[in-house]
């Protein structure tokens, strides 16, 4: 594999040490993707922004890496949400101590690397066409957004490779940026009317739940969807994919509106959307038990979302009634702010006693848990990640028109506030069965990484980790209910997995894992996975993948295990079964 002139010149550190910790990441990457070559990126998108979400790992990360002045990135870069809306910290009583401070430390580091501080989860939505064609975003929805609906092509990035690729300008050539890996591999039938945004955002994320582990999704679950309406409007689509990538969709098609797959497609299911399946996810979301505060825009609210909001609210308001102590949270970027303000709209949100807030998103606020301990919102975005380990607040799901009702009616909902095992957020099965016999199998490394002889226990899974949200930050338990490993520490373990899912901020939390001693003493992951080889590139923890045979069903959970790397060889040997 030749590198480009640049990158190997940024790998030889002739550009800083800054651009060559980025080049030595994009290198290992291409060679665990067996990249042929590389493309040079127009734009770059960077996550991990709030302080609860990238925690420890990520402040730590950032203040080593922006200490390099020469060290800023060479291709325009917009940075993702953060944690808060700095004018209205009053209004959103954010109890986490040294929070503003906090956020700014982490904001001010990215400044100094070069990075526009657009703090929005959706750089999709900014009035602007983006130039070029290949970019490299670390934020789940954006990707998927883009990868469908626009001739943007971008890999699911982590939040580290996607800054590495913004701070040398190249990424490997693989994964979705080759035209023979776009192509479905789910076919998802919808035999009912889809109406509201909920609607949407509900069959995207019951997609990727129902994928089963053992289909073969090397790039994640990428559905070609047949059955939507003739006209599917920008926030549909927006709520669509970004509820998809919960489960780690980077990209769909949708019958009528993209261009058609080839038809000799090896599908690996198909899965068929009723009527009941929407009543069915509706009445398990339902709110039980008073809604403390209704939150919309996740992903920050398109216009036409913040329209349909302010449009319900009228309704109400035609009767004298509003929203009673800003139970209405609404979260948009900056450049929507502005377009609703100059509209209208945001007169119309705030005279209604709602809150709009800019430069934040409602997974990654804390809230203020001596009054908010029951969510509602339309977004399942949304309730994957309130309901994880990132807030852990029960959160129910309706129509923007039922959030709204329940925003001006504290008491439409009665009984006491539901817990979080009412919450029906579900997972994949496992499809392991025990093993026996003595085994071993052979794989690959990362070409930045020496020999290594480790021998310890094996903690297995065949159903990826979310480690936003999934793994606890800061004991390594991960807190999943349904999922094989709920309530177990990763901590001293060989961790073996298919690949990471959810956020794309999960190298930081691994790191973040990694610098407290918390972590893995070696991770294995079956499929290229930029959600954590990243993490042990740079903080060079033991890692392996590509092997002869799947790890994940060969090896039992618990197995004594080997695990060494000899010459750029790796090579699994199980000592003793579980």
């Amino acid at each position: 594999m030749e590198l480009p002139k640049r990158l190997a010149e940024q790998l030889e550190g002739k550009e800083g040490p800054t651009r060559q910790k980025a080049a030595r990441l994009v290198v290992d990457l291409a060679r665990v993707a067996k990249a042929e070559s590389f493309v040079a990126v127009d734009h770059a998108h960077v996550s991990g922004v709030s302080v609860i979400t990238g925690g420890h790992g990520l402040r730590t990360f950032l203040n080593d890496l922006s200490g390099d002045e020469t060290g800023t990135v060479v291709i325009p870069t917009t940075l993702n949400s953060a944690g808060c809306d700095r004018q209205k910290m009053e209004e959103m009583e954010i109890l986490w101590p040294d929070f503003l401070e906090q956020q700014f430390e982490i904001v001010q580091a990215y400044d100094r690397l070069g990075i526009e501080a657009t703090l929005s989860c959706t750089p999709y939505d900014r009035g602007i066409q983006i130039e070029g064609e290949v970019a490299s975003w670390a934020e789940s929805n954006a990707v998927c957004y883009s990868n469908t609906w626009t001739s943007l092509i971008t890999n699911r990035e982590s939040g580290l490779s996607a800054l590495a690729t913004a701070l040398t300008g190249f990424a490997p050539a693989w994964g979705l940026h080759l035209e023979s890996n776009r192509k479905p591999n789910i076919r998802v039938v919808v035999e009912c009317e889809l109406e509201t945004l909920s609607d949407y955002s509900i069959l995207g994320d019951w997609i990727g739940k129902n994928a089963k582990p053992e289909w073969d999704l090397p790039f994640g679950p990428m559905p070609f969807i047949q059955g939507l309406d003739d006209y599917v409007s920008f926030a549909r689509k927006k709520a669509l994919t970004a509820a998809a990538a919960n489960y780690g969709t980077p990209m769909m098609w949708v019958d009528g509106h993209t261009e058609p797959p080839e038809d000799s497609i090896d599908w690996q299911g198909v899965l068929t959307f009723t009527k009941e399946d929407l009543d069915e996810r509706y009445q398990e979301l339902r709110p039980r038990g008073q809604v403390d505060l209704v939150v919309i825009g996740c992903p920050q609210a398109s216009l036409e979302e913040m329209r349909t909001t302010a449009a319900a609210l009228r309704t109400h308001m035609e009767f004298g009634e509003s929203v009673p102590n800003q139970r209405l949270w609404v979260f948009t970027s900056q450049e929507n702010y502005a377009l609703a303000e100059a509209d209208g709209t945001i007169s119309i949100l705030e005279e209604a006693g709602s809150l709009v807030l800019v430069d934040t998103c409602p997974e990654v606020t804390p809230y203020n848990r001596e009054k908010y301990n029951h969510l509602l919102t339309n977004s399942m975005k949304a309730e994957h990640y309130l309901t994880s380990g990132l807030n852990r607040i029960p959160t129910s799901v309706a129509s923007i028109q039922e959030c709204v009702r329940h925003a001006i009616d504290p008491h439409l909902a009665k009984g006491p506030t539901p817990s979080l095992t009412q919450a029906s957020h579900g997972g994949q099965k496992s499809s392991k069965t025990h093993q026996t016999g003595l085994k071993s199998i052979a794989g690959s490394g990362l070409s930045s990484q020496g020999d290594f002889s480790i021998e310890g226990t094996a903690m297995v899974t065949d159903v990826p980790i979310t480690y936003l949200g999934y793994v606890n930050r800061d004991t390594g338990v991960v807190e999943e209910p349904g999922h094989p490993l709920d309530g177990r520490a990763i901590e001293n373990t060989i961790l073996i997995y298919p690949k990471g899912s959810g956020s794309t901020v999960a190298p930081y939390v691994l790191m973040g894992l990694l610098y407290e001693n918390k972590g893995p003493l070696a991770v294995i992951n079956r499929d290229v996975c930029p959600l954590t080889l990243p993490a042990c590139s740079l903080l060079n923890v033991p890692y392996g993948h590509g092997f002869d045979e799947d790890p994940c069903m060969i090896i039992n959970d618990g197995d004594r295990i080997r695990f060494k790397r000899e010459q750029e060889n790796v090579s699994i040997e199980v000592i003793e079964r579980a």
